[in-house]
């Protein structure tokens, strides 16, 4: 079946989405408690809301659970034993590893008995600075097991960045990997670990450190233990530990995201919501059931990763895909189907960033059609805006609905997206489809009014958030009020410009730093990329706005071609300067289309917009901490440069 397909008529999932939809707005007691019920509690609750706890009240607040239990545990308990739970695919290191829900289990709880040894115990924190490999995997669900908390930084983040998040989590015990890799090089960590210790002024008390065959690290004496030498001594010993029961209140993990202010925000994660919102995730929206085979290519440093590489998908009894490679050069742009064949991959998740570089160097999508998907069911999309033209070429690969989809570290799980389990709703390329259970969206305008359809406005969510969502920042109450709740009182300010359309579908423009003023119109740079994208040369864009004097700001547009496109760049630019005129209007204003070999990126593939409107408009600017490759921005200064901007 093909997403575009679905006739735009057709009422088969609205009929269904919009009564669930109604009911958790409604009811919200009875809808969660209903979803509740997906779990295994050590103490179930009674209610599902406490309105007088936290800052906007806390779900589950009589409950208890263990989110490894239900992870793990009650799965080999119910005879999925033999089952698949983590499929390990690392073709940069050429090795495979199929690991049972049974031998997850067991190493889980060696690690956890480790911990505990350590002087791990419930509520401590646990920094896990680690690849994507099993024992990663492993470290978390060990935390969750003994009701520690876990910070999963992404493997090597910076000494400094690091030793901020070390420095506010105050772990007892550091789990990390002596390396990473990379399809060109070997990033070691446990340099940038130890100079991050050296600068925190909190000492964890231990680090377990894996010894990787393609850079050993040197251990600290008294402080770091050898990982493979701890668990053969305690597998001997017999050491293991069971697991804890916490309350549904008590935090999962810290995940740290960029802060304003320069201070990371340590997004915390209540256990029993969490669970609670994925748990009834996997059916409804990603239509995924028991035993069927899930692959999210995502990192476990970013909330993606966390929720559907780790907890969604093992909470669901599913199998999991963790792979350590790229979508593109490990070894090409086939990479991703190859996976999804391998292992019968029932549904896909990745990022836009992704599928525009593999639609990039598979521009007619030979790799796709060489692979026999006929197994694969569904892409979804999120991290970044899915540009209309993106997805249509994804549809017509794979034959198969592509699903843009729209959420937040601060979320854990999607906003709004098409809840394909229930039943598809018709797809609207550029649009994030409807919101989520529990989410009572709206746009509102400056003064927090409710805008009107099809208007461009802040998107806010009224409180309470539904079970998933932060219910604070990590030692910062405060701190969390004052960055999300009280633009808007009564509201959590997502910090996205956007649009809801008659038919209730939301349309994320970009951040609102991302809309421009220019003369006096506001514009949503998104929009113009959507427009830029849609070229048949162009495999990725960014529009920024960049300082001027007559007009406040003047959009720029930064183009990175297909492969193979030999065309002249001159040519092209003014195509595209055409293309902005003619779909949106010389009130854009829009003149200047650069052509670049790259676009600066995180590592999580989020273009990094804002450094590069710093360096344009000749500001100071530092390299961010997060960025995949910091040449590339010295390249984008010299492209303005050669423009007469910036400097």
């Amino acid at each position: 079946m093909q997403a575009a397909a679905t006739p735009p008529d057709s009422t088969e999932g609205t009929d269904a989405y919009r009564p669930i939809h109604a009911a958790s707005l409604a009811d919200p007691e009875g809808f969660w408690l209903n979803a509740a019920a997906a779990l295994d509690w050590e103490t179930a609750p009674s209610r599902a809301f406490d309105p007088e706890a936290g800052a906007y009240g806390r779900w589950f607040p009589d409950a208890t659970l263990n989110a490894c239990h239900n992870a793990v545990d009650r799965h080999v308990a119910m005879g999925r034993g033999e089952q698949a739970a983590i499929l390990y695919d690392s073709p940069v290191t050429g090795t495979k590893r199929t690991i049972s829900y049974a031998a997850l289990r067991d190493e889980v709880a060696t690690l956890a008995g480790i911990l505990s040894l350590l002087g791990v115990e419930k509520g401590d924190r646990v920094v896990i600075y680690m690849p994507m490999i099993p024992e990663a995997l492993f470290g978390m669900l060990a935390c969750a097991r003994l009701g520690a908390v876990h910070s999963v930084v992404f493997g090597g983040f910076a000494a400094n960045e690091l030793a901020i998040r070390i420095t506010d989590a105050a772990p007892k015990v550091v789990l990390a990997a002596s390396c990473g890799i990379e399809p060109s090089r070997i990033v070691p960590y446990k340099p940038l670990l130890d100079a991050a210790i050296a600068a925190s002024p909190h000492k964890p008390e231990a680090c377990l450190i894996l010894q990787r065959p393609q850079a050993e690290a040197g251990l600290v004496e008294g402080r770091d233990r050898d990982w493979a030498e701890t668990v053969a001594r305690a597998k001997a010993a017999g050491i293991s530990a069971d697991c804890v029961p916490v309350a549904a209140t008590d935090p999962l993990y810290i995940l740290y995201t960029s802060g304003t202010t320069g201070k990371p925000k340590g997004v915390v994660r209540d256990t029993g919501g969490y669970c609670v919102a994925l748990s009834w995730s996997m059916p409804n929206l990603y239509d995924v059931k028991p035993g069927e085979v899930y692959f999210c290519a995502s990192d476990i440093g970013w909330v993606v990763g966390h929720s559907y590489i780790v907890y969604a998908p093992l909470l669901h009894g599913c199998t999991t895909v963790l792979y350590e490679g790229k979508p593109v050069g490990t070894p090409d742009a086939g990479a991703l189907w190859r996976v999804a064949v391998e292992y019968g991959v029932a549904c896909l998740f990745t990022a836009p960033t992704a599928l525009r570089a593999i639609k990039k160097d598979d521009p007619r999508a030979e790799l796709v059609a060489s692979y026999d998907l006929s197994g694969f069911r569904s892409l979804f999309l999120a991290g970044e805006r899915a540009d209309p033209d993106s997805v249509a070429w994804a549809e017509r690969a794979l034959d198969r609905p592509v699903i843009d989809h729209w959420w937040q570290t601060e979320t854990g799980w999607a906003i709004a997206g098409n809840p394909v389990g229930v039943g598809m709703l018709p797809v609207k390329h550029g649009s994030a489809c409807v919101p989520m259970p529990g989410y009572d969206l709206a746009v509102l305008d400056e003064a927090g009014k409710p805008l009107p359809p099809d208007t461009m406005g802040t998107i806010a969510l009224r409180l309470p958030l539904p079970p998933g969502c932060l219910p604070t920042l990590w030692g910062s109450d405060e701190r969390f009020r004052q960055s999300y709740l009280t633009t808007y009182p009564g509201w959590y300010d997502t910090s996205d410009a956007g649009i809801v359309d008659a038919d209730g579908y939301v349309t994320v423009l970009g951040r609102t730093d991302d809309i421009i003023n220019v003369a006096g119109h506001r514009l949503s740079t998104g929009g113009m990329e959507a427009v830029l994208a849609a070229h048949p040369d162009v495999a990725e864009c960014a529009v920024i706005g960049i300082r001027d004097a007559l007009k406040g700001e003047q959009p720029c547009g930064f183009v990175v071609l297909k492969s193979g496109v030999s065309r002249d760049t001159a040519e092209i630019e003014r195509e595209l300067v055409a293309s902005i005129r003619e779909r949106i209007g010389p009130v854009a204003a829009f003149k200047l289309a650069l052509t670049v070999a790259r676009l600066p990126k995180t590592r999580s593939g989020k273009i990094l917009r804002g450094t590069m409107k710093k360096i344009a408009d000749g500001e100071a600017w530092t390299t961010p901490p997060t960025i995949d490759d910091a040449a590339v921005l010295d390249e984008i200064g010299e492209s303005l440069k050669g423009r007469g901007i910036g400097g």
